[in-house]
């Protein structure tokens, strides 16, 4: 711990001794550090905040939902630092008045774009921020022009999300009704060449169509009416198989003929079983009952006896619906195949005509669909564009109009003149103690033991004369006065600071 405290010791006393290059070097650095500090401009910051509004029951309605909606709010807000946007801000304000050449004028698009940001802060919040620290510009100058700067780019937003859209719309309008013009010119042509083909081809029309086209039909309807054949044929199949298994009647019924019959008889077996003779009235009637009954009986044995069953009932009314609709997919089959045996032989009689037909017919449904999607097309936007500029769809209001600095965001000149300060200070204190250590002096009897390794007897005072005693109180005021006048520097350039902000505002 001593041998610390010697070495601070000895470190102050050598930068002591050698005070005068510490000053020296101080102001040096000070003043050089200074100057560039000097030579830094101040630059001014200027800060507005816009809402953007994106309810519009409407536009759901036609298509414009919250998500295109936010998507062309951010597209705005990405291409509002575009290098047009820029040169736009550029020659509007003062920054443009020194503008002489293209060079330059990239030069300063350049400069602005990094000096510009859009910030999101929320989902309809914007933050729009400009700084301009141009050094020939004074500090008063500098605030103004990054007001203006703010309020051109809020007024290119207003432009891009109102002038824009309708600018954009009806370019948009305009191209479609060429292409419009443009395909209603070759429906004319192709409608043209079709009547002059059907005119010379009569056999290759029917029904206004020619043979070719429903050639195809015909073929391509003919292969639905076969798989929903099969298909009928199928289930038709299915209900025979259910319909095999299942009775006609349900037996053991107590409302039966034969249950009926059996209990006549049985109750003719039990009047003879008590002596009842043949022509006492009871056995007569029961004997006519039972001839009575045997012929139900007998037709509901063969019928397979018992009542009938409804589930056998329903299963034939299924049976026939579905015959009904397998017959009628057989003769829809039949005649789809007599027409294709006849456009078919028609085709092979011309050739030539069926593939012309086949071109003609093609290019023409072509057009006519391509024709049909523009016009849609053009309705939808129309009805879009309509909605986004007459309804402003996009609706935004200035929540923070752009302000005024006040006071420079950048640099911090106060906090910069003082840490040259400090530099300096302690760059003086460094030379003086690097060039004590490169003479070889001891500043204690300690230090030269340890050096040497020899012991030290003692050490002689210096003892100075008057005279020498009065200069260097001399020089030491000279020093005082230098270190005083270095501090003294730092205070009035702070002021001078001050007075500078106190200025702009």
């Amino acid at each position: 711990m001593n041998s610390i405290y010697e070495e601070v010791l000895s470190a102050i006393h050598s930068v002591w001794q050698r005070r005068w290059l510490a000053l020296a070097v101080a102001w040096g650095i000070c003043l050089l550090g200074w100057l560039v500090v000097a030579l830094i401009p101040n630059s001014y910051q200027s800060q507005a905040r816009i809402f953007i509004q994106l309810d519009d029951a409407l536009a759901e309605q036609v298509g414009i939902g919250v998500a295109d909606r936010k998507r062309d709010i951010e597209r705005i807000r990405q291409t509002l630092t575009s290098a047009v946007n820029l040169e736009k801000v550029v020659r509007s304000t003062q920054l443009g008045d020194t503008i002489e050449s293209p060079k330059a004028m990239e030069a300063a698009v350049l400069r602005l774009a990094g000096n510009i940001k859009v910030v999101s802060e929320q989902d309809n919040l914007f933050n729009i921020q400009a700084i301009s620290n141009e050094s020939s510009f004074s500090d008063a100058e500098n605030a103004k022009v990054a007001q203006q700067i703010a309020q051109k780019l809020i007024d290119i937003f207003r432009e891009e999300n109102l002038a824009g859209n309708r600018g954009e719309m009806t370019e948009t309008l305009e191209f479609v009704n060429a292409q419009l013009a443009q395909r209603e010119k070759e429906l004319e042509a192709a409608e043209q060449r079709r009547r002059i083909f059907e005119q010379a081809h009569p056999e290759m029309v029917q029904g206004g169509a020619a043979s070719s086209q429903r050639l195809e039909a015909t073929r391509t309807e003919l292969r639905g009416v076969e798989a929903d054949l099969a298909a009928a044929q199928s289930a038709l199949a299915a209900v025979d198989g259910q319909l095999a298994g299942t009775p006609r009647t349900l037996p053991g019924a107590a409302g039966s003929a034969s249950a009926a019959l059996a209990r006549a008889e049985a109750d003719l077996g039990a009047m003879r079983a008590r002596g009842l003779t043949d022509s006492h009235p009871d056995v007569i009637s029961a004997r006519n009952q039972v001839a009575a009954l045997k012929a139900p009986a007998a037709q509901e044995a063969a019928n397979g006896g018992g009542v009938p069953n409804p589930a056998h009932s329903s299963l034939q009314s299924i049976r026939a619906d579905r015959q009904a609709t397998a017959q009628a997919l057989s003769t829809r089959k039949a005649a789809l195949q007599a027409d294709l045996a006849q456009l078919t032989a028609l085709a092979l009689n011309n050739p030539e005509a069926a593939a012309d037909a086949q071109r003609i017919n093609r290019d023409y449904d072509v057009l006519r669909q391509q024709y049909d999607k523009l016009l849609q097309d053009r309705e939808e936007l129309r009805l879009r564009g309509e909605i986004k500029t007459e309804r402003e769809a996009v609706k935004f209001e200035i929540v923070d109009p752009p302000t005024t600095p006040r006071s420079p965001v950048a640099p911090n000149r106060p906090l910069l003149l003082f840490g040259v300060l400090l530099v300096g200070l302690g760059g003086g204190a460094g030379a003086a103690f690097g060039l004590g250590k490169l003479r070889s002096t001891f500043a204690t009897t300690a230090a030269l033991e340890r050096t040497t390794g020899l012991p030290v007897l003692g050490a002689i005072s210096q003892n100075l004369t008057d005279a020498a005693r009065q200069l260097r109180r001399k020089r030491l005021r000279l020093w005082y006065s230098g270190s005083a006048a270095l501090g003294g520097l730092f205070m009035l350039l702070l002021a001078v600071e001050f007075i500078q902000r106190g200025m702009v505002a």
